[in-house]
C-alpha cells in the first residue's frame, strides 16, 4: 500500500506480507521514498538511489518539498541525474529513522518500539527493501542502481541479489566489504554511544536520548570523513574569536574544535541512536564474499552491462584500493567499467561537498 505524506514529498510503501531479513522477519514494514522525474511508457528509465548512513530519502528539492536535498547539485533537470530523462527513486534505508521501519518504529503486534528487538540489520536487507519499492512501481529493469558510501554497498548488494534488475551500477566511495580500519572506527563510535548512561541498554527516553554519546560519535565520524590536508588548509591553527571560559582550562580554543562542536550539535537532534547503531553495524557486516565464498565469486553474480566506479585519493574510510578491487573484479566478469580516481582533498565526504569533480564523471557515464 502506497501512502503520500501531505506535508512533504515522501511516499510510504507498507508491505502487506512480512519482509524476510537475513536474521529475522518484519511484519508489515514501511519503506519511505521520494521520486523525481517521470517513469516513461517502457518503464526502463528508472534510477534507484541508495543513501549513506545518515541521510533521508530527500536527496533533492521538488515541487512538493522545495527544501534543498542532500544531493541537490546532482539531481534535477539537466543535472547528472537528469530528471528530463530519468525517473529517480531514492529510498530511505530500512533501519533508519526517516520514515522507513527501524529500531525507533513501533512493532505492529505490540505497539511498542522495536529498540533492540529489531532484527540484526544487513546491507542485503536494505537492498531487498529497496527492491520492494521498485517492484511495487512495476519497474522490471532499472536504467541504473546507484549509491555512495553505505549506499554503494547497498547498490552492489542489490546488483548481486537481483542480477537482472539493473542495466548499470554506479558505486561512489564504496567497496565490496568493510576493512578492519573502518570497522574499528565504527566499533568505537558505537561503544561511545552505548557507554553513555542515558542509553540505558537501548531503552532510553526519546525525550532524553544519549546526546553525549551521539555528539562524541559524530565528532569522531567527522574527523574520519575528511582528510588531514583539508583540516590543515581549512583551519590551520586558527583560534576561536571571543573570550575564553576562564573557569575551564579545556574549553574550545581552536576553530577546528568549534567546527566539530557545531557539526555534533546539528546531528544529535535529528538521528535516533539505536538506528545509528544498527546501520553502522550493517556496514561492518557487509562482505560480498558471503555470496559465494570470495569477492570474485560474489561479484560473479552481478549481471549489469556497465559500471561506474569512483573513488577519492584522500578517503581513509573507503580507500582507493577498494574501488580498484571492485572495478577489477567487475571487469574480470565482463562488465564494461568506467573507473575514476579523483584527487579531491575532501576525503570520504567529497561526494557531498566537492560536486564539481563528481558531476562531469556521472553525467558522462549516464549520457
Amino acid at each position: 500500500m502506497h501512502r503520500k505524506d501531505q506535508a512533504d514529498a515522501r511516499v510510504f510503501l507498507t508491505l502487506a506480507a512480512p519482509l524476510r531479513m537475513q536474521d529475522g522477519v518484519l511484519a508489515q514494514p514501511t519503506i519511505a521514498y521520494e521520486t523525481w522525474g517521470k517513469l516513461n511508457a517502457a518503464r526502463d528509465n528508472g534510477i534507484l538511489l541508495f543513501t549513506g548512513l545518515s541521510p533521508s530519502a530527500h536527496a533533492a528539492s521538488s515541487a512538493r518539498d522545495p527544501s534543498p536535498g542532500w544531493w541537490e547539485p546532482m539531481i534535477g533537470a539537466e543535472k547528472p541525474f537528469d530528471t528530463n530523462r530519468f525517473f529517480v527513486i531514492c529510498v530511505n534505508s530500512l533501519g533508519s529513522c526517516f520514515g522507513s521501519t527501524g529500531p525507533a518504529s513501533k512493532e505492529p503486534a505490540t505497539g511498542e518500539h522495536y529498540r533492540l528487538q529489531f532484527p540484526v540489520l544487513h546491507i542485503e536487507d536494505i537492498a531487498n527493501a529497496g527492491h520492494q519499492v521498485i517492484d511495487s512501481l512495476g519497474i522490471a529493469r532499472l536504467h541504473a542502481v546507484v549509491g555512495a558510501s553505505m549506499g554503494g554497498m547497498s547498490a552492489l548488494a542489490y546488483a548481486v541479489l537481483y542480477p537482472q534488475a539493473a542495466t548499470a551500477l554506479v558505486s561512489i566511495s564504496s567497496a565490496a566489504r568493510a576493512l578492519p580500519f573502518a570497522i574499528a572506527l565504527r566499533s568505537l563510535q558505537r561503544e561511545i554511544i552505548r557507554r553513555d548512561p542515558a542509553w540505558r541498554d537501548g531503552r532510553y527516553s526519546f525525550a532524553r536520548p544519549p546526546l553525549t554519546g551521539m555528539r562524541l560519535a559524530r565528532k569522531l565520524g567527522m574527523i574520519t570523513y575528511r582528510s588531514a590536508t583539508e583540516w590543515d588548509q581549512r583551519f590551520g591553527r586558527e583560534r576561536v574569536t571571543g573570550s575564553r571560559d576562564a573557569g575551564d582550562p579545556f574549553c574550545v580554543d581552536f576553530e577546528v574544535e568549534s567546527y566539530l562542536e557545531a557539526q555534533a550539535g546539528k546531528f544529535t537532534g535529528g538521528f535516533d541512536p539505536n538506528c545509528y547503531l544498527y546501520l553502522s553495524r550493517a556496514m561492518d557486516l557487509f562482505d560480498v564474499a558471503d555470496h559465494g565464498g570470495s569477492v570474485a565469486a560474489g561479484i560473479a553474480h552481478v549481471a549489469v552491462a556497465r559500471a561506474l566506479i569512483v573513488g577519492v585519493e584522500t578517503d581513509i574510510l573507503f580507500p582507493l584500493a577498494q574501488q580498484r578491487e571492485l572495478a577489477a573484479e567487475l571487469e574480470g566478469h565482463g562488465v564494461a567499467v568506467d573507473f575514476h580516481a579523483l584527487p579531491s582533498i575532501h576525503g570520504h565526504d567529497a561526494f557531498l561537498v566537492d560536486m564539481d569533480r563528481f558531476r562531469p564523471v556521472v553525467a558522462r557515464f549516464l549520457a
